[in-house]
This record gives C-alpha cells, structure tokens and sequence, in this order.
C-alpha cells in the first residue's frame, strides 16, 4: 500500500480522497503512520495528530526516526533500540507497549507496530498503530476500583466467620442452643454475602466480555413480580407497602427466568430499602423495536416508590459501575449488573422521577420468541 505513493505527493496522501472500495486513513479510529521502504513518513492521520500532539507537516516526508522519536521507559530511543529497517528477516511485528514523546511531561502514547516484507526480503513499509493512554487508565482504575471493593466486602463477613466458627470451635460446650443457633446463623447469612458478591463478579466478568449466556424460556412477568413481593413480605416488609398494577392481556415473553429474577429482586429491594411510602409495580405491554427494525409488542415493568428520589446530577450515573447514592451502602454494582442483563435480552432500562417524587426505574423487554416459532 504505502510503497506504492510517488515520493512527490507524500505531503498530500493522509488528507487524499480513497478510491471507491479502498480505506482512507482518516476514518480509522486510532492513529497511524506509514513510513515507506527508505524510513519516511507518508501517511500520519488527524487521529496520530491528536494522540501525539504533532502536526502533520512536522511529521510527513521526514525520516521516522526523527518524525516520530519515541523513547521507552527508561530513556532510550525506540527506532534505534528495535532498527525496523534491520535485524532479523524473520520479524514481522512489534507488539503494543507504552512508549513516551520528548518533551514537557513526556506524552505517553501506545505504539504497536508491523513491518511489511515480502517473504524475508527488505522491510517495505512500517505501519505504526498510536491510541492514547487514557482509556486504558480508565480501564486499570475500574479494575483497582473493584480490587478494593471487594476486598472492602470481603472483610466484614469473613472476619465474621471466621470469629464465631473458631469460637464455637474452642468454647462450644459454654454456650447455649440458643446462642449457638445465633451464631450460626450469623455464620450462614454472612456466606451468603460472600456467595452474592463472587455471583456479581462473575456477571460483571461476563457483561464485560459480552458472554452474558441468556436462556430463553417462556415467562409471565406478573407471576414473577408477585412472587417476589410475597418473598418480602414473609421476610417481614409490611404488605401494605406493595401495589401491583397488572394492564392484561400481557404479550408472549420469552428470557431467562433466573436473569430477569435478579433484575426484578435488585429493583425491588432497593425501592424498599432506599425508598419511602408504597412501592408500586406496573406491568403493562408496551412497544418494543427489535433490532431488524421490526416493532412488536414488548413488555414493561415499572417500580416506583416514594422517597426522595434520585437527583437529576445524577441520573445518567445510576448504572455506573460502584454507584451510590448519599444513603446508599453495599458494592454499588447491582445497577450496573441490572442493565447488563436487560441489555443482553435486547432490552431498555432508564430512571426517573416518579409520579409521587420517588425514583422511577422502567425496563422494556422485546418478545424474544424463538425464530423457528415466530
């Protein structure tokens, strides 16, 4: 490709219009620059412009080395230290790494490269890749986020665990029943925190991956609505506090039951804990675009309760990763984990204020009736 471009037009080839069917330079989301067969420059796009901060006048028709001069960690030039142009015939590629530009601060920048041969003859082309930094800090400062998060989670129940079991293990003729059966209680319902968060890290590891595996079987969004419901009021939640509002006839649904279980639990229990007066729950059809652009009948849930809300600032945060609201305890992923689910059915999920000044979260599902029976 780039062998190919007469040396008097070099200035002109990042900004020149592709032939019908060819790639232009300038469409490609990261940086590149191409050096051809004699080490210069004939390609440097606006995005290798704006990751390393240099113009393409200063960079087009010179020699790479001195167009582009990267240094590693530690101070030593790059282009000498690897000599594209020499070394092995067999070396096709330099794998991505961070590099730096001279300068103030040092622009930190993430080069791969490729080098074009035919065969093992002479390098051709060098074809340099450049992308920022700053996506890849964002990613190490989510992962170091969730390290001490769950590290944080971890402690208080396995502490917990860890006391009372050693404890009934030295001591436990001197206890009552009574008090045994607290303890171990204590015990189970602190496992079961512990059981919790790893199931929220490996959906969390799944929606990040998109191998969030949804298995499909026909459901009725209002049973499972009123089965959650009775499962909190047998927990002890006044019934009062609930108002199911069911608009029939409901569409055909087909999701994973477990899945949408979770989204309906998560929803459920953070309107009781963190909202006021009744939680209301309307399940009603609703228009659902599928991805074909077809428009089928879809279905909608809605759960609103009557606390104070969520505040406007930060509504386009709610299903963030580690969230919170100033009341707000646990890991702040389950939000998160709510979309990723609703997400992976093909569906829709927002927050608002409610009719009543409480939170309003809304989740649309699509049928998503098997082909061969649609």
């Amino acid at each position: 490709m780039a062998g190919q471009f007469p040396r008097q037009r070099v200035a002109s080839v990042a900004s020149a219009t592709p032939a019908h069917g060819s790639l232009d330079p300038e469409e490609l989301p990261d940086g590149l620059l191409i050096a051809d067969e004699t080490g210069q420059v004939i390609v440097f796009n606006r995005a290798a412009a704006r990751v390393t901060g240099l113009a393409p006048t200063a960079v087009l028709g010179r020699p790479l080395d001195e167009a582009l001069p990267l240094e590693d960690l530690e101070g030593r030039r790059w282009w000498q230290l690897t000599d594209p142009y020499g070394g092995l015939d067999i070396r096709t590629r330099q794998p991505e790494r961070n590099l730096l530009l001279p300068g103030p601060g040092g622009r930190e920048v993430l080069v791969s490269a490729r080098y074009v041969r035919e065969g093992r003859g002479p390098v051709q082309r060098v074809v340099v890749a450049l992308r920022g930094t700053e996506a890849r800090r964002r990613t190490e400062r989510s992962h170091a986020e969730l390290i001490a998060t769950v590290a944080h989670e971890l402690r208080s129940p396995l502490t917990s665990v860890k006391g009372f079991t050693a404890t009934l293990l030295q001591k436990w003729e001197r206890f009552t029943e009574d008090q045994k059966k607290l303890m171990l209680e204590t015990v189970d319902a602190d496992a079961n925190r512990v059981t919790r968060l790893i199931a929220e890290l490996l959906d969390i590891s799944r929606i990040d991956s998109g191998r969030l595996e949804v298995r499909r079987q026909p459901i009725r969004l209002d049973a499972a609505v009123r089965r959650h419901v009775e499962g909190l009021v047998a927990a002890g939640v006044p019934e009062e506090r609930f108002e199911v509002r069911v608009c029939e006839p409901l569409p055909q649904l087909w999701a994973d039951a477990d899945k949408i279980d979770q989204v309906l639990g998560n929803l459920l229990e953070n309107a009781v804990r963190h909202g006021e007066g009744t939680v209301t729950i309307d399940v009603e059809p609703a228009k659902s675009e599928e991805a074909s652009g077809r428009v089928r009948e879809g279905t909608a849930v809605t759960v609103s309760d009557q606390g104070p809300g969520i505040p406007e600032e930060s509504i386009p945060r709610v299903f963030t990763r580690f969230w919170r609201g100033s009341k707000r305890g646990g890991t702040g992923l389950g939000l998160y984990i709510v979309k990723g689910i609703v997400e992976a059915h093909s569906g829709t999920i927002r927050v608002d204020r409610g009719p009543e000044g409480g939170a309003s979260f809304r989740f649309t599902l699509p049928p998503g009736i098997p082909e061969v029976l649609a």
